[in-house]
């Protein structure tokens, strides 16, 4: 059964050859830093909550929203950054999330002061507009630059940039900022970390601005070229979406899961610190577990997918490894062993957090032809609204009946996430059917490398 449009498609990719660039490996690798930057702002407040409250005078909840504007300020901005993507491209959507990000981590140095938390909110408000021109990214640089065996991967890498920088929001606030008694101590250490996250997001924004191209000159893959359904309008594709029954499913899941994550996270801290005294730079380090483990996660799921082509199947597999996670951190958080904290933390990150790629790629292969920056830009805006929604549900329920409430709840949330995903039809992968649609003859060379400005 061939695409709408197949014909005219196939004869167009055959008429132009398709070639990998050695240079799209520099193109991911600047995506990853940038992606990495600006998520290594995320959880720079709520990781260290306690000193927080007692530095700026503030509650817990002003401190949890330092977190959530991440997600509040995507949820309105999504469509205009996603039709960025699509229509003026990868360098100029980059390019803009770098520079809110660089102003927005220059305000929140004249913020080291007890009495400007609203300065350091506004900073972090600017930080977390930025990731709206970030999330969206990896599936579309995969696919704009990589070839159809390599494309999975790609994303996969991609998303990893993004859960490097949560590592890095994890580890480096607590190491910075000290629990001191004289809060001008704590002031020192915060202008310290201030200066340090300030000073790699400008370095990000010159070497995207130097090196960083839109597309390379020639298509990675028969998917990419010349696709007459790509020049329709954003707000067509945006209705082929919502009424794609099988993506629809996915965006409520894919937001359940990760909308699960950001709580997590967010209250990590919070949670930590009511089973072991003192332990703010354990609650860094268990945090730091996580992602790393979802970094292995991610790239493991972006390789499965790129060999055996089983999106609904390796979905399923790793939302259902997520759920046994949650169940085992809410179990072992209060057994008053911190180590069985690291070993649940990093198997709950492995398939959590692992299925941000897995996600991505599966939208896209529902989607087909719709951009994937498009797709993505909606699954990145489900799980803001859910992070949000989740993060100020489960911080309430954690103040008044405590951890175990609290994430058993997320694991009941996780359940329906679950069953969701048994309800996708996801055995027509339209991406993959569009590349077999061009004579599978068609080599794919790979040019020497060159770097353009």
């Amino acid at each position: 059964m061939s695409l709408p449009g197949s014909d005219e498609y196939a004869q167009g990719a055959m008429t132009e050859p398709c070639q990998v660039y050695r240079r799209r490996w520099l193109m991911l690798a600047l995506f990853v830093l940038t992606s990495s930057a600006n998520a290594s702002h995320w959880l720079q407040y709520s990781i260290i909550t306690n000193i927080m409250m007692r530095f700026y005078g503030v509650s817990s909840l002003a401190i949890n929203w330092t977190s959530m504007v991440y997600m509040a300020a995507y949820i309105p901005l999504v469509f205009p950054a996603s039709w960025l993507l699509d229509r003026k491209g990868l360098r100029v959507t980059l390019l803009a999330g770098a520079a809110i990000m660089t102003a927005g981590s220059w305000v929140k140095v004249l913020s080291a002061s007890p009495d400007r938390f609203a300065v350091a909110f506004l900073g972090q408000t600017l930080v977390g507009a930025a990731q709206m021109f970030i999330l969206g990214v990896p599936a579309r640089l995969a696919a704009v630059w990589f070839g159809p065996n390599q494309v999975s991967t790609a994303c996969a890498i991609g998303v990893f940039g993004n859960q490097v920088g949560i590592a890095l929001g994890f580890l480096l606030p607590p190491a910075f900022v000290g629990n001191h008694d004289d809060l001008d101590l704590i002031a020192r250490d915060m202008s310290t970390m201030y200066y340090t996250m300030a000073g790699v997001p400008m370095v990000v924004f010159l070497l995207l601005l130097l090196f960083f191209e839109a597309e390379p000159p020639t298509p990675p893959s028969p998917a990419q070229a010349r696709i007459p359904e790509r020049e329709g309008n954003y707000f067509s594709s945006l209705r082929k979406l919502v009424s794609n029954r099988s993506f629809v499913l996915l965006l409520v899941s894919y937001g359940i899961n990760v909308g699960v994550f950001y709580a997590v996270s967010t209250l990590l801290n919070q949670m930590v610190l009511q089973h072991f005294e003192d332990a703010e730079e354990d609650a860094g380090r268990i945090g730091l577990t996580m992602v790393l483990a979802g970094i292995v996660g991610s790239v493991c799921g972006g390789v499965v997918l790129d060999r055996t082509h089983r999106f609904k199947e390796t979905t399923l597999v790793v939302y259902l490894m997520a759920l046994v996670g949650m169940v085992g951190f809410t179990f072992t958080l209060n057994l008053g062993d911190i180590s069985l904290l690291y070993i649940t933390g990093a198997f709950l990150g492995f398939f959590m957090t692992g299925y941000l790629g897995v996600g991505y790629e599966f939208a896209a292969e529902l989607t087909y032809p719709v951009p994937e920056g498009t797709s993505s830009g909606l699954l990145n805006a489900s799980s803001e609204i859910f992070g949000v929604t989740l993060t100020l549900g489960a911080g309430e329920i954690l103040d008044v009946y405590g951890d175990r409430v609290t994430n058993m709840s997320l694991t009941g949330i996780l359940v329906l996430g679950v069953l969701l995903s048994i309800l996708i039809k996801g055995t027509k992968l339209r991406r993959r059917e569009a590349c077999k649609t061009v004579s599978e003859s068609q080599p794919f060379t790979e040019t020497p490398t060159k770097y353009v400005g």
